[in-house]
């Protein structure tokens, strides 16, 4: 089985669990980033973010994975902006073919769970099949690489 795990991040959580599943699973990482980089400012992020998320905005991306067609899984992550996800994320599946791949959403988020990711996911790639998620809190702490672990096995992607 071929592994992406792409994610977008932009206080560094998403990351954070992306980094442990690709040591749990030996995917490649590839980082989801808008080509204008989001602003430092938290509030001045959410508000941008907030409007995105309420127009339906995707922006434009810095790049997407010349060789995605070899991934048959994606590990997608995402944090939880404003109960959907990100715009960048919006855009990685708007702009890639997910035709028969299997999607796996891991989600941060700071105490909204998953919102409706996982239905506006399903609605995004129609032709993919999409495994169970997993809720993260914030950086899901220490006990996240086990939580993952066992996420893992239960959607089959390791043993």
């Amino acid at each position: 089985m071929n592994t992406l795990i792409a994610y977008f991040s932009y206080t560094g959580h998403t990351k954070g669990i992306a980094q442990q599943l690709q040591g749990l699973t030996g995917g490649t990482l590839f980082e989801i980033k808008p080509a204008a980089p989001y602003s430092e400012d938290y509030d001045t992020t959410e508000r941008q973010g907030r409007k995105e998320t309420r127009d339906g905005y995707r922006p434009p991306l810095a790049e997407i994975p010349a060789d995605l067609a070899s991934y048959d899984t994606v590990l997608l992550g995402t944090p939880n902006w404003f109960n959907t996800v990100a715009p960048p994320v919006a855009s990685f599946l708007a702009d890639s073919d997910m035709s028969d791949k299997r999607i796996a959403l891991f989600c941060t988020n700071g105490g909204g769970g998953l919102g409706h990711t996982v239905a506006d996911i399903q609605a995004a790639c129609k032709d993919a099949e999409i495994l169970d998620s997993i809720n993260i809190y914030e950086d899901g702490g220490g006990e996240a690489k086990g939580q993952l672990a066992d996420w893992l096995k239960r959607i089959g992607v390791t043993q």
